[in-house]
């Protein structure tokens, strides 16, 4: 029987060939540089992809004196957002010839924080992305050096870091005024833990868009993202609804919260939308299934990992940290579980 040919790995001006570019291109795009066009960009990395095309990580450590890895320090993967936003980075970290080493913490303390930054620069990582949901985990930073290349997701300002974000106040904005529109007087929300700065940016501007339309701002309910506390938030508003029907719209901060609290409406009879519109924030994959389906907003994780690898690489082809902020643009999700109130709450 004749041997079969072993199929010899790609090389770096195979990728050039099949993208119709020169090895100088198809080594500017791997290496982050900025001056690519998109299009060329796109092209080379289609390339990478088809033919499976591998960098010689060893080689190129030694001759650019990077190792090709990037550090990712995390903080409660278990919850959708993040668990998702760590996903898109390491996509997007993959699509540019990268390696991620990830550090993800059960909590954000100072010392916590400081093991995972020494695990990575024993690593020698070559840029660093933290996903920052608190503030704690912010103010962490300020122990890094200046010119240490680092993005910095949904960390607020984070004040002299380039910062990625999904555009949290927007979201919620659209999601409260679609509830107005649809007739409400007003709408009640479910918020996320208070140190948390995407709970603090969706409840500032359910808040503000209730103030705008002249709508009474009703008592905050607070839960920790899971389902649970959104159940209890639930039983709540239920208790609530069986003194007094004043209760028609309730924006949620999660969709896991969402679930929840859908559960308690069933249990106490409450018909969704019928009687009181529940909407909620993130689309998870489950949302579009829950009953009724969700209305919600959507968040693009997959593009912040996107815009945190590119800023990043930015940094490493320059040689200069960045303060560059980028917003990425969250989308309103109108399902059943949103309708018209089908009459005026009582005084």
């Amino acid at each position: 029987m004749a041997r079969e040919r072993v199929r010899r790995a790609p090389v770096m001006a195979d990728v050039a060939r099949r993208a119709g570019v020169s090895h100088q291109t198809v080594s500017r795009v791997i290496n982050g540089h900025p001056n690519v066009r998109e299009s060329t960009r796109a092209r080379v990395l289609a390339a990478i992809n088809e033919l499976s095309y591998r960098p010689n990580s060893t080689a190129r450590a030694l001759a650019t004196r990077r190792t090709q890895v990037l550090g990712v320090i995390a903080f409660d993967t278990t919850l959708y957002g993040p668990a998702s936003t760590l996903f898109g980075i390491e996509q997007a970290a993959r699509a540019a010839g990268y390696f991620v080493s990830i550090v993800s913490l059960e909590a954000i303390t100072e010392h916590n924080i400081a093991e995972a930054l020494d695990h990575l620069a024993e690593q020698s990582v070559d840029g660093l992305i933290v996903i920052a949901p608190q503030r704690q985990a912010v103010e962490a930073l300020a122990s890094l050096p200046a010119e240490q290349p680092v993005v910095v997701v949904e960390g607020g300002e984070a004040p002299g870091r380039a910062v990625v974000c999904v555009d949290q106040q927007a979201g919620a904005a659209a999601v409260t005024r679609h509830l107005l529109e649809l007739g409400h007087e007003t709408v009640v929300h479910v918020a996320g833990p208070p140190d948390w700065l995407e709970a603090q940016a969706r409840q500032a501007a359910w808040r503000a868009t209730l103030a705008e339309a002249g709508a009474p701002v009703p008592p905050v309910l607070t839960g920790d993202w899971s389902p649970r506390s959104g159940y209890l938030a639930g039983q709540q508003l239920a208790r609530r609804l069986a003194r007094r029907d004043d209760v028609t719209a309730v924006f949620v901060a999660n969709d896991q919260m969402a679930l929840g609290l859908l559960r308690a409406f069933q249990e106490a009879g409450i018909e969704v939308p019928g009687r009181v519109s529940v909407a909620g924030f993130d689309d998870i994959p489950e949302a579009a299934y829950f009953y009724p389906p969700l209305t919600t907003v959507r968040q693009d994780f997959a593009e912040v990992g996107r815009r945190s690898i590119t800023l990043l690489l930015e940094q490493l082809a320059t040689g200069e940290p960045t303060a560059k902020r980028v917003v990425v643009p969250a989308h309103l999700v109108v399902r059943a579980s949103t309708a018209a109130p089908s009459h005026h709450p009582s005084s």
